[in-house]
């Protein structure tokens, strides 16, 4: 359940990952996310090359701006569900709002140049980042929303 912020990572990051919040801020190894079942990775892609470097059995990559984009389009008072879609939330919170808080963090805590980079053309930045989504997890999530919204319409009715 740890989160954690690295400026780069060598082969085999997030290997055999169960849990918890990774953001990789700069170039990363090969065979990246193999074995990984559980959490959510975040990195930074600005040279379009991840995939490559990325192990595949049991993850998918998505963009985060995808859930930014589906919200944008829901009318006020409509939920992703009435789009189709399934809010399913890593630690209940929305990618863009989670990424951005940990980079603050980060570039608080420890001066890191390349944070302060990212954070000062966050507009662009943002839509550089890969999220790394376990397979599993996600099945986990959507299961777990189901429910959630299951109940929430039997103690409407």
């Amino acid at each position: 359940g740890a989160t954690t912020v690295v400026e780069g990572v060598g082969d085999h990051g997030c290997e055999y990952m169960t849990g918890g919040t990774v953001v990789v801020l700069g170039m990363t190894g090969r065979n990246f996310a193999a074995g990984m079942s559980g959490g959510v990775a975040y990195v930074f892609d600005a040279e379009g090359t991840f995939e490559s470097r990325c192990n595949m059995a049991q993850v998918a990559l998505e963009p985060v701006e995808e859930e930014i984009v589906a919200r944008k389009g829901t009318e006020a008072g409509d939920d992703l569900e009435s789009h189709g879609k399934v809010d399913i939330r890593h630690l209940g919170l929305a990618d863009e709002v989670l990424l951005k808080n940990v980079i603050e963090k980060h570039a608080k805590y420890t001066g890191s140049k390349q944070a302060r980079r990212i954070l000062d053309d966050w507009a662009n930045s943002r839509a550089c980042f890969v999220k790394v989504m376990p397979n599993e997890y996600r099945r986990a999530l959507t299961e777990m929303a189901a429910q959630k919204a299951e109940k929430l319409k039997l103690e409407a009715a």
